[in-house]
Protein backbone atom coordinates (compact mmCIF):
# COMPACT_ATOMS: atom_id res chain seq x y z
CA UNK A 1 0.00 0.00 0.00
CA UNK A 2 1.21 3.49 -0.85
CA UNK A 3 1.83 5.93 1.98
CA UNK A 4 -1.28 7.79 3.14
CA UNK A 5 -0.44 11.17 1.63
CA UNK A 6 0.54 9.63 -1.72
CA UNK A 7 -2.72 7.68 -1.99
CA UNK A 8 -4.71 10.80 -1.12
CA UNK A 9 -3.05 12.76 -3.92
CA UNK A 10 -2.41 10.13 -6.62
CA UNK A 11 -5.65 8.11 -6.58
CA UNK A 12 -7.44 9.57 -9.59
CA UNK A 13 -9.80 8.62 -12.38
CA UNK A 14 -8.33 7.52 -15.71
CA UNK A 15 -7.27 10.48 -17.84
CA UNK A 16 -9.43 11.44 -20.80
CA UNK A 17 -8.17 12.10 -24.34
CA UNK A 18 -7.28 15.62 -23.18
CA UNK A 19 -4.52 14.39 -20.80
CA UNK A 20 -5.64 16.62 -17.95
CA UNK A 21 -3.45 16.65 -14.82
CA UNK A 22 -6.34 17.30 -12.41
CA UNK A 23 -9.53 15.22 -12.54
CA UNK A 24 -12.30 17.04 -14.45
CA UNK A 25 -15.88 17.42 -13.28
CA UNK A 26 -18.30 14.85 -14.68
CA UNK A 27 -21.55 16.80 -14.38
CA UNK A 28 -23.79 14.32 -16.14
CA UNK A 29 -26.93 12.57 -14.97
CA UNK A 30 -26.46 9.59 -17.27
CA UNK A 31 -24.09 7.74 -19.60
CA UNK A 32 -24.47 6.30 -23.11
CA UNK A 33 -23.95 2.80 -24.51
CA UNK A 34 -22.41 1.72 -27.79
CA UNK A 35 -25.09 -0.80 -28.76
CA UNK A 36 -27.78 -3.09 -27.36
CA UNK A 37 -25.30 -5.69 -26.13
CA UNK A 38 -23.19 -3.07 -24.37
CA UNK A 39 -26.31 -1.81 -22.61
CA UNK A 40 -27.52 -5.31 -21.67
CA UNK A 41 -24.13 -6.42 -20.32
CA UNK A 42 -23.69 -3.18 -18.37
CA UNK A 43 -27.07 -3.44 -16.64
CA UNK A 44 -26.44 -7.14 -15.96
CA UNK A 45 -23.20 -6.05 -14.20
CA UNK A 46 -21.17 -8.31 -16.46
CA UNK A 47 -18.87 -5.36 -17.15
CA UNK A 48 -17.96 -2.34 -15.00
CA UNK A 49 -19.57 0.78 -16.41
CA UNK A 50 -21.27 3.94 -15.19
CA UNK A 51 -25.00 3.72 -15.94
CA UNK A 52 -26.56 6.64 -14.10
CA UNK A 53 -25.14 9.10 -11.57
CA UNK A 54 -27.57 7.91 -8.88
CA UNK A 55 -25.70 4.58 -9.07
CA UNK A 56 -22.13 5.73 -9.77
CA UNK A 57 -20.19 8.60 -11.30
CA UNK A 58 -16.44 8.98 -12.02
CA UNK A 59 -16.03 11.81 -9.47
CA UNK A 60 -17.88 9.92 -6.77
CA UNK A 61 -15.93 6.74 -7.51
CA UNK A 62 -12.62 8.59 -7.20
CA UNK A 63 -13.59 10.03 -3.81
CA UNK A 64 -14.86 6.68 -2.52
CA UNK A 65 -11.74 4.82 -3.66
CA UNK A 66 -9.54 7.34 -1.85
CA UNK A 67 -11.42 6.89 1.44
CA UNK A 68 -11.42 3.10 1.05
CA UNK A 69 -7.63 3.11 0.55
CA UNK A 70 -7.12 5.40 3.54
CA UNK A 71 -9.22 3.19 5.81
CA UNK A 72 -7.85 -0.10 4.48
CA UNK A 73 -11.32 -1.12 3.25
CA UNK A 74 -12.34 -3.38 0.38
CA UNK A 75 -15.10 -1.16 -1.03
CA UNK A 76 -17.28 1.86 -0.33
CA UNK A 77 -20.23 4.01 -1.32
CA UNK A 78 -20.60 7.79 -1.00
CA UNK A 79 -23.74 9.65 0.06
CA UNK A 80 -25.27 13.12 -0.01
CA UNK A 81 -24.64 13.61 3.73
CA UNK A 82 -23.12 11.86 6.72
CA UNK A 83 -26.57 11.01 8.07
CA UNK A 84 -27.55 9.49 4.73
CA UNK A 85 -24.51 7.24 5.10
CA UNK A 86 -25.46 6.22 8.64
CA UNK A 87 -29.16 5.68 7.90
CA UNK A 88 -28.54 3.76 4.67
CA UNK A 89 -25.94 1.53 6.32
CA UNK A 90 -28.35 0.50 9.07
CA UNK A 91 -31.37 0.26 6.79
CA UNK A 92 -29.53 -1.97 4.32
CA UNK A 93 -28.20 -4.38 6.94
CA UNK A 94 -31.06 -4.61 9.48
CA UNK A 95 -34.38 -6.44 9.38
CA UNK A 96 -37.46 -6.05 11.58
CA UNK A 97 -36.75 -7.68 14.94
CA UNK A 98 -33.00 -6.99 14.90
CA UNK A 99 -31.22 -5.30 17.79
CA UNK A 100 -28.39 -2.72 18.01
CA UNK A 101 -25.94 -2.23 20.86
CA UNK A 102 -24.51 1.29 20.78
CA UNK A 103 -22.43 3.62 22.88
CA UNK A 104 -24.77 6.10 24.57
CA UNK A 105 -22.84 9.18 23.49
CA UNK A 106 -23.68 9.45 19.79
CA UNK A 107 -24.48 12.28 17.39
CA UNK A 108 -27.96 13.73 18.01
CA UNK A 109 -29.46 12.67 14.67
CA UNK A 110 -28.13 9.14 15.10
CA UNK A 111 -29.79 9.06 18.52
CA UNK A 112 -33.05 10.15 16.87
CA UNK A 113 -32.82 7.29 14.36
CA UNK A 114 -32.32 4.81 17.20
CA UNK A 115 -35.09 6.14 19.43
CA UNK A 116 -37.78 7.58 17.12
CA UNK A 117 -37.62 5.90 13.72
CA UNK A 118 -36.11 2.42 14.03
CA UNK A 119 -38.62 1.34 16.73
CA UNK A 120 -41.39 1.88 14.13
CA UNK A 121 -39.85 -1.06 12.24
CA UNK A 122 -39.34 -3.15 15.37
CA UNK A 123 -35.61 -2.45 15.55
CA UNK A 124 -34.51 -1.70 19.10
CA UNK A 125 -31.30 -0.16 20.46
CA UNK A 126 -29.64 -0.71 23.83
CA UNK A 127 -27.15 1.91 24.98
CA UNK A 128 -24.07 1.37 27.14
CA UNK A 129 -22.11 4.15 28.80
CA UNK A 130 -18.48 4.68 27.82
CA UNK A 131 -17.54 4.23 31.49
CA UNK A 132 -19.25 0.83 31.49
CA UNK A 133 -17.64 -0.43 28.28
CA UNK A 134 -16.04 -3.47 29.93
CA UNK A 135 -19.55 -4.81 30.65
CA UNK A 136 -20.89 -4.36 27.10
CA UNK A 137 -21.48 -8.11 26.67
CA UNK A 138 -24.38 -8.04 29.13
CA UNK A 139 -26.31 -5.86 26.65
CA UNK A 140 -25.90 -8.29 23.75
CA UNK A 141 -29.09 -10.27 23.00
CA UNK A 142 -29.75 -13.28 20.74
CA UNK A 143 -31.15 -10.90 18.09
CA UNK A 144 -28.30 -8.35 18.32
CA UNK A 145 -26.86 -7.76 14.86
CA UNK A 146 -24.82 -4.55 15.07
CA UNK A 147 -22.32 -3.12 17.55
CA UNK A 148 -22.01 0.63 16.92
CA UNK A 149 -19.86 3.38 18.35
CA UNK A 150 -18.20 6.72 17.79
CA UNK A 151 -14.70 7.43 19.08
CA UNK A 152 -13.99 10.14 20.03
CA UNK A 153 -17.68 10.69 20.75
CA UNK A 154 -19.73 13.77 19.88
CA UNK A 155 -19.86 16.02 21.87
CA UNK A 156 -18.59 14.42 25.10
CA UNK A 157 -15.14 13.52 23.64
CA UNK A 158 -15.11 10.04 25.18
CA UNK A 159 -12.57 7.56 23.84
CA UNK A 160 -13.49 3.91 23.36
CA UNK A 161 -11.05 1.02 22.88
CA UNK A 162 -11.47 -0.17 19.28
CA UNK A 163 -9.38 -3.29 19.83
CA UNK A 164 -11.57 -4.36 22.77
CA UNK A 165 -14.82 -3.83 20.85
CA UNK A 166 -13.44 -5.51 17.74
CA UNK A 167 -12.82 -8.68 19.77
CA UNK A 168 -16.30 -8.51 21.34
CA UNK A 169 -17.92 -8.14 17.90
CA UNK A 170 -15.97 -11.10 16.50
CA UNK A 171 -16.79 -13.28 19.53
CA UNK A 172 -20.52 -12.66 19.14
CA UNK A 173 -20.56 -12.54 15.32
CA UNK A 174 -21.78 -8.93 15.23
CA UNK A 175 -21.34 -6.36 12.47
CA UNK A 176 -19.00 -3.77 14.01
CA UNK A 177 -19.65 -0.24 12.69
CA UNK A 178 -17.58 2.80 13.71
CA UNK A 179 -18.30 6.47 13.05
CA UNK A 180 -14.77 7.78 12.48
CA UNK A 181 -15.79 11.38 11.73
CA UNK A 182 -13.88 13.11 14.55
CA UNK A 183 -10.61 11.28 13.93
CA UNK A 184 -10.60 11.02 10.10
CA UNK A 185 -8.74 8.12 8.46
CA UNK A 186 -5.51 10.05 8.91
CA UNK A 187 -5.59 9.78 12.69
CA UNK A 188 -7.33 6.43 13.14
CA UNK A 189 -8.23 3.36 11.06
CA UNK A 190 -10.88 1.30 12.91
CA UNK A 191 -10.66 -1.57 10.43
CA UNK A 192 -7.22 -2.40 11.84
CA UNK A 193 -9.03 -3.26 15.07
CA UNK A 194 -11.81 -5.36 13.58
CA UNK A 195 -14.40 -2.85 12.34
CA UNK A 196 -16.49 -4.19 9.47
CA UNK A 197 -17.75 -0.79 8.29
CA UNK A 198 -16.48 2.75 8.89
CA UNK A 199 -18.75 5.75 8.27
CA UNK A 200 -17.87 9.42 7.92
CA UNK A 201 -19.58 12.74 7.63
CA UNK A 202 -17.33 14.12 4.89
CA UNK A 203 -18.89 17.51 5.64
CA UNK A 204 -16.48 17.88 8.56
CA UNK A 205 -12.67 17.57 8.45
CA UNK A 206 -12.66 15.67 5.16
CA UNK A 207 -13.98 18.79 3.40
CA UNK A 208 -12.31 20.95 6.03
CA UNK A 209 -13.55 24.30 4.77
CA UNK A 210 -17.28 24.27 5.47
CA UNK A 211 -18.28 24.16 1.79
CA UNK A 212 -20.16 20.98 0.90
CA UNK A 213 -22.14 18.14 2.45
CA UNK A 214 -21.18 14.52 2.04
CA UNK A 215 -21.01 11.10 3.67
CA UNK A 216 -19.30 7.80 2.98
CA UNK A 217 -19.34 4.20 4.20
CA UNK A 218 -16.42 1.86 3.52
CA UNK A 219 -15.69 -1.67 4.65
CA UNK A 220 -16.19 -5.33 3.83
CA UNK A 221 -17.13 -5.85 0.19
CA UNK A 222 -20.12 -8.09 0.93
CA UNK A 223 -21.63 -5.55 3.35
CA UNK A 224 -20.95 -2.58 1.08
CA UNK A 225 -22.70 -4.47 -1.72
CA UNK A 226 -25.89 -4.55 0.36
CA UNK A 227 -25.53 -0.85 1.18
CA UNK A 228 -24.95 -0.03 -2.50
CA UNK A 229 -28.07 -1.91 -3.59
CA UNK A 230 -30.16 -0.13 -0.95
CA UNK A 231 -28.78 3.29 -1.91
CA UNK A 232 -29.11 2.61 -5.64
CA UNK A 233 -32.84 2.11 -5.15
CA UNK A 234 -33.53 4.79 -2.55
CA UNK A 235 -31.39 7.55 -4.03
CA UNK A 236 -29.22 9.25 -1.35
CA UNK A 237 -26.31 9.59 -3.81
CA UNK A 238 -23.50 12.12 -3.50
CA UNK A 239 -23.46 14.79 -6.20
CA UNK A 240 -20.49 14.70 -8.63
CA UNK A 241 -19.61 18.30 -7.78
CA UNK A 242 -19.43 17.60 -4.05
CA UNK A 243 -17.36 14.48 -4.73
CA UNK A 244 -14.95 16.52 -6.85
CA UNK A 245 -14.57 19.11 -4.06
CA UNK A 246 -14.04 16.40 -1.44
CA UNK A 247 -11.43 14.57 -3.53
CA UNK A 248 -9.47 17.80 -3.77
CA UNK A 249 -9.83 18.25 0.00
CA UNK A 250 -8.37 14.80 0.65
CA UNK A 251 -5.15 15.86 -1.07
CA UNK A 252 -4.44 18.20 1.86
CA UNK A 253 -6.12 16.20 4.65
CA UNK A 254 -2.90 15.02 6.31
CA UNK A 255 -1.21 18.40 6.45
CA UNK A 256 -4.42 20.16 7.55
CA UNK A 257 -5.20 17.68 10.32
CA UNK A 258 -1.62 17.84 11.63
CA UNK A 259 -1.99 21.61 12.08
CA UNK A 260 -5.51 21.30 13.53
CA UNK A 261 -4.19 18.89 16.16
CA UNK A 262 -1.18 21.06 16.99
CA UNK A 263 -3.46 24.08 17.55
CA UNK A 264 -6.03 22.08 19.53
CA UNK A 265 -3.52 20.66 21.99
CA UNK A 266 -2.27 24.19 22.73
CA UNK A 267 -5.86 25.42 23.18
CA UNK A 268 -6.66 22.49 25.50
CA UNK A 269 -3.54 23.14 27.58
CA UNK A 270 -4.52 26.83 27.88
CA UNK A 271 -8.08 25.96 28.94
CA UNK A 272 -6.78 23.74 31.73
CA UNK A 273 -5.10 26.78 33.28
CA UNK A 274 -8.13 29.13 33.20
CA UNK A 275 -9.93 29.79 36.48
CA UNK A 276 -13.40 29.90 34.84
CA UNK A 277 -12.98 26.42 33.33
CA UNK A 278 -13.86 23.47 35.56
CA UNK A 279 -13.01 20.57 33.22
CA UNK A 280 -11.28 20.08 29.87
CA UNK A 281 -11.74 16.98 27.69
CA UNK A 282 -9.23 16.33 24.90
CA UNK A 283 -7.92 12.83 24.05
CA UNK A 284 -4.23 13.79 24.10
CA UNK A 285 -4.36 15.53 27.49
CA UNK A 286 -2.97 13.28 30.21
CA UNK A 287 -5.95 14.28 32.36
CA UNK A 288 -8.35 12.58 29.92
CA UNK A 289 -9.52 9.19 31.26
CA UNK A 290 -9.05 7.66 27.79
CA UNK A 291 -5.56 9.11 27.25
CA UNK A 292 -3.74 5.75 27.08
CA UNK A 293 -6.32 4.28 24.69
CA UNK A 294 -6.17 7.41 22.53
CA UNK A 295 -2.37 7.20 22.34
CA UNK A 296 -2.67 3.53 21.31
CA UNK A 297 -5.20 3.95 18.47
CA UNK A 298 -4.90 7.58 17.35
CA UNK A 299 -1.97 9.31 15.68
CA UNK A 300 -2.92 12.67 17.25
CA UNK A 301 -5.83 13.95 19.35
CA UNK A 302 -8.08 15.54 16.74
CA UNK A 303 -9.44 19.08 16.49
CA UNK A 304 -12.34 18.94 18.98
CA UNK A 305 -11.95 19.99 22.61
CA UNK A 306 -14.84 20.12 25.09
CA UNK A 307 -14.72 22.16 28.29
CA UNK A 308 -17.02 22.94 31.19
CA UNK A 309 -17.53 26.64 31.98
CA UNK A 310 -18.46 27.74 35.47
CA UNK A 311 -21.98 29.17 35.73
CA UNK A 312 -23.98 26.44 33.95
CA UNK A 313 -26.24 27.30 31.02
CA UNK A 314 -26.02 31.06 31.67
CA UNK A 315 -22.24 30.79 31.85
CA UNK A 316 -22.23 29.07 28.47
CA UNK A 317 -24.58 31.61 26.88
CA UNK A 318 -22.54 34.49 28.31
CA UNK A 319 -19.36 32.96 26.85
CA UNK A 320 -20.93 32.74 23.37
CA UNK A 321 -22.12 36.35 23.54
CA UNK A 322 -18.58 37.55 24.27
CA UNK A 323 -16.86 35.62 21.45
CA UNK A 324 -15.46 37.99 18.82
CA UNK A 325 -13.38 36.09 16.24
CA UNK A 326 -14.47 32.46 16.56
CA UNK A 327 -17.67 31.44 14.78
CA UNK A 328 -20.89 30.45 16.52
CA UNK A 329 -22.06 27.49 14.45
CA UNK A 330 -23.25 23.90 14.77
CA UNK A 331 -20.68 22.66 12.22
CA UNK A 332 -17.18 21.42 12.98
CA UNK A 333 -13.95 20.52 11.22
CA UNK A 334 -13.65 23.88 9.45
CA UNK A 335 -10.56 26.03 8.81
CA UNK A 336 -12.32 28.54 11.09
CA UNK A 337 -12.60 27.90 14.82
CA UNK A 338 -16.19 27.21 15.88
CA UNK A 339 -17.70 27.20 19.38
CA UNK A 340 -21.01 25.56 20.28
CA UNK A 341 -22.91 25.41 23.58
CA UNK A 342 -24.98 22.20 23.23
CA UNK A 343 -27.19 22.66 26.33
CA UNK A 344 -28.72 25.91 25.04
CA UNK A 345 -28.70 25.05 21.31
CA UNK A 346 -28.27 21.64 19.65
CA UNK A 347 -29.46 19.62 22.68
CA UNK A 348 -31.75 22.20 24.31
CA UNK A 349 -34.87 20.06 23.72
CA UNK A 350 -33.51 17.24 25.87
CA UNK A 351 -34.24 17.15 29.60
CA UNK A 352 -31.40 17.80 32.07
CA UNK A 353 -31.37 14.07 32.82
CA UNK A 354 -31.13 13.12 29.12
CA UNK A 355 -28.29 15.59 28.56
CA UNK A 356 -26.37 14.38 31.59
CA UNK A 357 -26.79 10.77 30.45
CA UNK A 358 -24.76 11.52 27.32
CA UNK A 359 -22.23 13.80 29.02
CA UNK A 360 -23.74 17.13 27.99
CA UNK A 361 -23.56 19.18 31.16
CA UNK A 362 -25.05 22.67 31.52
CA UNK A 363 -21.82 24.57 30.94
CA UNK A 364 -20.26 22.27 28.32
CA UNK A 365 -18.78 24.03 25.30
CA UNK A 366 -17.58 22.17 22.20
CA UNK A 367 -14.79 23.91 20.35
CA UNK A 368 -13.75 22.86 16.85
CA UNK A 369 -10.28 24.39 16.63
CA UNK A 370 -9.42 25.82 13.24
CA UNK A 371 -6.29 26.81 11.35
CA UNK A 372 -6.03 30.46 12.43
CA UNK A 373 -2.91 31.49 14.32
CA UNK A 374 -3.26 29.67 17.63
CA UNK A 375 -2.37 32.82 19.62
CA UNK A 376 -5.41 34.56 18.10
CA UNK A 377 -7.69 31.61 18.91
CA UNK A 378 -6.51 31.53 22.53
CA UNK A 379 -6.81 35.32 22.87
CA UNK A 380 -10.45 35.22 21.77
CA UNK A 381 -11.33 32.33 24.09
CA UNK A 382 -9.49 34.04 26.96
CA UNK A 383 -11.29 37.37 26.66
CA UNK A 384 -14.67 35.59 26.47
CA UNK A 385 -13.84 33.48 29.53
CA UNK A 386 -12.44 36.45 31.48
Amino acid sequence: MENFETSAIRTQTERTQFDEHSTPLYLTSSFIFQDAEDMRASFAEEKPKNLYSRFSNPNVTEFTEKIAKMEGAEAGYAFATGMAAIYSTFAALLNAGDHIVSCQSVFGSTHTLFTKYFPKWNIETTYFKAGDAENVEKYIQPNTKILYLETPTNPAIEVLDLEFFGKIAKKHNLIFIVDNCFATPYLQQPMKYGADIVVHSATKLIDGQGRVLGGVAVGREDLIREIYLFARNTGPAMSPFNAWVLSKSLETLAIRVEKHCENTLKVAEFLETHSNVELVKYPFLKSHPGYEIAKKQMKLGGNIVAFEIKGGIEGGRNFLDKIKMCSLSANLGDTRTIVTHPASTTHSKLSDHERNEVGITAGLVRCSVGLENVDDIIADLKQALD
